[in-house]
């Protein structure tokens, strides 16, 4: 889960959260390598901006709705 949570983490800080991507980071670690994810010479490929939810915002779920 190490691996895991490890690779996440490095393909939101790269920007690529595909599962691809992800899987690739997660095996690099397994097999001690370096990771070969250079986005640069994919300029055609989306980049990922991914923002923290802010909890308050769930708040609107909890309320009651009129029936």
């Amino acid at each position: 889960m190490a691996d895991v949570r490890g690779a996440i983490k490095q393909a939101l800080d790269l920007g690529a959260i595909s599962y691809d991507a992800v899987k690739h980071l997660v095996l690099c670690r397994i097999e001690k390598r370096p990771p070969r994810l250079d986005l640069e010479i994919y300029p055609y490929l989306p980049k990922a901006r991914v923002e923290t939810t802010d909890p308050a915002s769930y708040l609107s779920l909890m309320s009651e709705v009129p029936a």
